[in-house]
């Protein structure tokens, strides 16, 4: 007998899904892509079960269609995030979500020293690990960690 498939949130006609994000990650993914403050329909789950997760968060925004340094923000809280582009509900691309091998202008250096934090110049790391996320400063070298990660 084939398994019954069920929606569990309910389908767009145009816009962007993010699948597969960590359940302890979807506020992140929300407040890094500002998606509080847009007046596009958004609906999100959480806890969802994920045979490749266990748990798992959904995030679905009605005609929206995420640029290059969106989906690198998604990649920095949420590496294994999928985006599904959908247009007259059909999904018509599928996009992994991947760390770039340089950030600009999206993370602080947690370095409070650093000259990125005092003065207005833009921010730049090189990905060193990104598995574990290691982002080393361009300008003081530092190492920000995943759990030092703030977004600007």
């Amino acid at each position: 007998m084939a398994k019954q498939k069920q929606l569990q949130v309910s389908a767009i006609e145009n816009g962007t899904v993010i699948d597969h994000i960590p359940a302890a990650s979807l506020f992140d993914v929300i407040t890094i892509l500002g998606l509080d403050k847009i007046p596009n329909q958004t609906t999100f789950g959480a806890n969802l079960d994920s045979q490749k997760f266990g748990k798992k968060a959904i995030i679905k925004v009605a005609d929206k269609f995420f640029e290059r340094d969106e989906i690198n923000k998604i990649s920095l809280v949420a590496p294994h995030a999928k985006l599904n582009i959908i247009k007259d509900y059909e999904v018509i691309e599928k996009r992994d979500v991947t760390i770039p091998d340089e950030i600009i202008g999206i993370a602080r250096c947690f370095n409070p020293k650093c000259i990125t934090n005092s003065e207005a110049i833009v921010t730049r790391f090189k990905v060193e690990d990104k598995v574990e996320l290691a982002l080393k400063c361009h300008y003081c070298e530092k190492i920000t960690s995943r759990d030092e990660l703030q977004m600007l």
